[in-house]
């Protein structure tokens, strides 16, 4: 179960004009906890004005082994956000020695090291979950071999420049670094432009085999991945080896505030709801989603983003029918499966039960 917990600030390290990584102390008694799978991210939250911000930032640090003990730090990018509340917080208020407030690891957007060739389409901060899924796998799979594709607006606000570099220097006959400014030319390397479909279908068999390509992890704006995902499937790619996360998009509907004191409408039926080993059955007010049904009972239950983006607040469809606004988080495996976003689900029939648990 996700739990939150207060973690003190080792470092911060700015990265660009726009962005900064935090590195986080972990706690000896607190290490298994936050042991993660590459590609996984952490929830911060804080209070502000009475209100809870809660956002969500992916972990660039590779996993520990799983047979070693769990990680002593944690590092995560953050790229600042125009008006974002906690962005601006990170960017300009936290420093070495404060504390924040961090849920433990979640995210299915993960690779676990084996053997093979992988690639990954990234832009802007997406390339934060690639770096630690690239950094482990390449270290602790021999045979592996990654290409990693990242579009920029330009070569000043790339974000974890040196530690690519870096990856290239240390593994120069596995791992293929391309990089693509949309904004600014370069002497070297492929013309500046956006990546768009067709130029990806054109670029990425220049790169390297597709066919042979074990998993493609895309991440980054809403464009980009739709584009990368049309491009790979007109190729022959087969949707199971492709994986995608959303960074941003950039048309999201503000999320219902209903939990937080507006007024809520007469009851439409229940959700009951499995947390940390207990139960519970409340209604579900006109206009909520399930998530927001029971937050009003249950504070602790998980989300971070309320858009449908992150896949924090993923729950398991025991019983009842419901429709989903968006979904940007979860796989066509995951919700084949039964899985479904609690803050963008609302119930079609009068009973529904969720297992956060499972």
């Amino acid at each position: 179960m996700a739990r939150f917990h207060r973690l003190r600030v080792a470092a911060v390290d700015r990265l660009t004009e726009d962005a900064v990584a935090l590195t986080l102390d972990i706690p000896p008694d607190l290490r298994e906890e936050y042991r993660h799978t590459p590609g996984q991210h952490l929830a911060l939250r804080r209070t502000e004005d009475g209100r809870e911000i809660r956002r969500t930032y992916s972990i660039c640090s590779p996993a520990p082994a799983p047979d070693g003990a769990g990680p002593r730090h944690l590092r995560v990018g953050v790229r600042l956000v125009a008006g974002g509340a906690f962005s601006t917080y990170a960017m300009k208020q936290v420093e070495p020695g404060d504390f924040l407030e961090v849920m433990t690891p979640a995210g299915s957007f993960t690779l676990e090291p084996a053997p093979g060739r992988y690639a990954a389409v990234v832009g802007g901060s997406g390339i934060t979950p690639v770096l630690s899924i690239a950094t482990t796998l390449l270290e602790r799979a021999p045979d592996a071999r990654f290409c990693l594709i990242r579009s920029d607006r330009t070569a000043a606000s790339t974000m974890f420049l040196e530690e690519a570099a870096d990856l290239k220097d240390r593994f120069p006959d596995r791992f293929q670094l391309v990089t693509v400014l949309s904004r600014e030319d370069i002497q070297t390397g492929l013309p500046s432009g956006r990546l768009d479909r067709e130029r990806l279908a054109g670029l990425l068999p220049a790169l390297l085999p597709v066919a042979r390509v074990d998993g493609w992890f895309l991440c980054g704006p809403y464009g980009l991945i739709r584009s990368a995902e049309r491009a790979l499937r007109g190729l022959g790619v087969r949707r199971s080896r492709i994986h995608a996360e959303i960074f941003r998009v950039d048309s999201a509907p503000a999320p219902s505030d209903s939990s937080e004191g507006a007024a809520p409408g007469p009851a439409r039926g229940t959700v009951t709801a499995r947390l940390d080993g207990r139960s519970g059955t409340w209604p579900v007010r006109d206009g909520e989603s399930l998530l927001e049904a029971v937050l009003r009972n249950r504070p602790d239950a998980p989300y971070a983003c309320k858009g449908g983006v992150c896949g924090t607040c993923r729950a398991y469809l025991v019983a009842g029918d419901v429709r989903m606004d968006r979904n940007f988080a979860l796989e066509r495996e995951e919700t084949e499966a039964g899985y479904v976003l609690a803050c963008q689900s609302h119930p079609v029939t009068e009973r529904v039960e969720l297992d956060f648990d499972r």
